[in-house]
């Protein structure tokens, strides 16, 4: 660790120093202050519209063209400048290797049970990217089943599993291009182990994961989102896909979105309707063999429920009148509100997340404190105990198989790789167990690594939680590295999670931070409230009360911290450099929305409208107007070093995003700090990066946060 005032040995150990001499001190300090060459000229060109009496301005709208051949030159440019100031870096090379070491280990991405046998999505330890395979048994070998070099031999589309009929016979899987949200639907015939050729779904926007298949594997549902709105249609394997009905969603429009399930016996199709992506839902049932229309299940009120079926059996799940939760049953034969019996009622610390059915069990994943629980009820709502789990962590998935008692969860946590294990039940000659289906061994370097949570007050007194986790030896000095990242959206809850990324920060001596800010749902529907639409900046608040905390605490000083987001969470990143550029010495943010007049003219924006509103209601306007990054940037403010990441494949928050901050920040910032993309042609929101592809990102990164945090590259 280089301390301005002091060097002491404690300090270098930390980032895996012995020694550290005067001369290489004062080389240290001489790169860190020397000139950077100037970015690349952005022409202006300022467009400005007047919206509810305020004119408002658009320097870089031309930059909203991603194909014309003026972008096309800008972005090339654009790459060789954060190339030339990032890769050649001497820190870079080993980077590389500390992360492969990770990046390297199996790494699971869903598991399915059906029929006694396991189908399994991973990327196999050594390899770029995921397979598919199938086990006859949780301890049996993997056996391949689908090879991603089949459908690129350049690792940039992959392979996902998205269903296994209930006979295990049919395999529903997704071809990915790069990162973009469109895939193609496939459907193999495991027998013969050859696709259904006729029947693929070809390239398009679908709800990939909810794609239920008949019993008989005869028909399967799928839903896809077209201009004119969301349709679910219904396909006959052995027909031609274009011959598919729709049987329902004539009536949405483009502002919502849909899911369905279907019932163990195949009899009826659930279907939900989303109002935006965090608003309200309606249920409707349809008992497919019965001419009737859908039915109504709940509309119009403004709460969200979701639901399942077994048996004869549909169990809803709801923040109706209860923010943290509950689960209500209902009779098939009358499925209505008014007919509803409680089975699981909100519970104080509990925020209830997702339910799975098993062959005789309502599985609960819930959450207390912003970490993961597993509570199991019998199907009468009777309490029958908690699934036991390896520590403080996540569970993001649950995957059940109502004919069968076994269930499929995965787990990390910061110090964990994600893993998958399948749960059985105590029986009278056996006791309930996890078992390990897909869990790389934890290096033993996280087996080092302390995890704690603090508390702080924020805005309005709210109190905060937050996840640190470091090296045991990492101790508070005021001179720390921290690495702070947030969200704070759409009901997204920050769990302890695993990334090879912030593992080798962490291996470094650096301190990762997760803020459980409002606009979550880490407490409940109200915690997320408290961080949406005219509430929004009690989220930017949040983070920035945060990173205040690192300092009041003596953990470090501004010059030494850094900040982290993803998409929404690029959206509070860059908020809070034009909010508060003075707490902050880094700022990354990846796939970031920040131009937030114009976001609901890009790709699938007009989802989003529940979360943050719209331009074109005055009130929503001004709330919106007020924080905007890209609206908000100074010229002569001396801005953080700042990097945004993004890529053409990203078809969820459009790259121009990122590309029009870019340009607008090279061109105000006084500080002499860099301001750079790092743009990947082939890159987008969704899928995995291949193995090279993660570990060259997250080096870039890595090494930015080196070089803005004054850590020696050395060492």
């Amino acid at each position: 660790m280089l301390n301005r005032d002091s060097v002491t040995q404690a300090m270098l150990f930390a980032v895996g120093l012995t020694t550290f001499s005067a001369p290489m001190l004062a080389a240290q300090t001489a790169s860190l202050t020397e000139h950077l060459p100037p970015p690349p000229h952005s022409n202006t060109a300022d467009v400005t519209t007047v919206l509810h009496g305020v004119t408002v301005h658009d320097p870089y709208q031309w930059l909203e063209d991603g194909a014309s051949s003026a972008t096309r030159s800008w972005i090339s440019e654009q790459q060789q400048y954060t190339a030339g100031l990032l890769s050649s870096r001497s820190g870079m090379s080993a980077l590389r290797d500390q992360l492969r070491e990770l990046v390297d280990l199996e790494e699971p991405h869903r598991v399915l049970s059906r029929h006694g046998r396991y189908f399994i999505e991973k990327k196999p330890a050594g390899q770029q990217i995921a397979s598919i395979f199938v086990r006859e048994s949780a301890a049996g070998p993997d056996r391949l089943l689908i090879d991603p070099a089949s459908v690129s031999a350049d690792h940039t589309s992959t392979v996902e599993l998205l269903n296994v009929s209930a006979d295990s016979k049919l395999l529903a899987y997704g071809v990915r291009n790069g990162g973009r949200d469109q895939l193609s639907i496939h459907f193999r015939d495991l027998h013969s182990g050859r696709d259904l050729e006729t029947d693929t779904l070809p390239e398009a926007r679908y709800l990939y994961w909810a794609l239920p298949i008949a019993p008989d594997a005869s028909a399967v549902w799928y839903i896809k989102f077209e201009d004119a709105g969301p349709r679910i249609y219904r396909h006959v394997f052995g027909t031609l896909t274009t011959q598919d009905k729709v049987v329902f969603g004539e009536q949405l429009d483009a502002r919502q979105l849909l899911s369905a399930s279907l019932s163990p016996d195949g009899q009826f199709l659930l279907v939900t309707v989303l109002h935006g992506a965090s608003g309200a839902t309606d249920l409707f049932l349809k008992d497919l063999r019965s001419p009737a229309p859908f039915q109504k299940v709940v509309a119009g009120i403004d709460a969200t429920f979701n639901g399942a079926i077994t048996g004869h059996t549909l169990f809803i799940v709801t923040n109706w009148k209860a923010g943290r939760g509950q689960i209500f049953a209902a009779d098939l034969d009358h499925p209505s509100q008014s007919d509803w019996r409680l089975l699981v009622p909100e519970q104080a610390d509990v925020i209830l997340e997702t339910i799975a059915l098993t062959g005789d069990r309502l599985v609960m994943n819930s959450m207390r404190n912003a970490h993961s629980e597993v509570q199991l009820y019998a199907l009468d709502g009777k309490p029958m105990g908690q699934i036991p789990l390896p520590g403080l962590g996540s569970v993001a998935t649950l995957d059940a198989d109502p004919n069968s008692p076994v269930l499929c969860l995965s787990y990390t946590s910061f110090q964990t790789p994600n893993s998958f294990f399948a749960w059985s039940p105590a029986t009278d000659a056996t006791p309930g167990k996890l078992q390990a289906i897909s869990a790389p061994e934890v290096p033993a370097a996280l087996s080092d690594i302390s995890v704690e949570q603090v508390w702080y007050t924020s805005t309005g007194g709210a109190r905060v939680p937050m996840f640190l986790a470091h090296r045991r030896d990492v101790k508070p000095d005021g001179n720390l590295p921290v690495l702070l990242y947030g969200y704070g959206g759409f009901t997204w809850s920050q769990l302890p999670t695993f990334s090879a990324e912030e593992a080798v920060w962490m291996e470094r001596g650096g301190i990762y931070a997760v803020a459980n800010i409002r606009g979550g749902s880490e407490f409940g529907e109200a915690w997320h409230r408290a961080g949406e639409l005219e509430q929004k900046q009690n989220s930017f608040d949040d983070f920035a009360n945060a990173a205040r905390w690192f300092v009041a605490n003596h953990y470090t000083r501004p010059d030494r911290l850094a900040i982290q987001g993803l998409s929404n969470g690029g959206l509070l990143v860059t908020t809070s450099i034009t909010q508060h550029p003075e707490l902050y010495r880094a700022a990354i943010g990846r796939y970031p929305l920040i131009d937030m007049i114009h976001y609901e003219r890009f790709s699938i924006a007009r989802w989003w409208t529940s979360e943050y509103g719209s331009v074109s209601d005055p009130s929503q306007f001004k709330t919106l107007f007020a924080y905007s990054p890209y609206h908000h940037v100074v010229k002569g403010t001396p801005y953080p070093a700042v990097l945004l990441i993004t890529g053409d494949g990203d078809t969820r928050v459009d790259p121009s995003h990122a590309r029009k901050m870019t340009a607008m920040l090279q061109n105000a910032t006084s500080s002499g700090k860099p301001v750079l993309l790092l743009y990947d042609s082939k890159s987008g929101h969704s899928g995995s990066l291949s193995a090279s592809a993660e570990i060259e990102q997250s080096a870039n990164e890595i090494e930015f946060l080196d070089w803005q945090l004054h850590i020696p590259e050395s060492r």
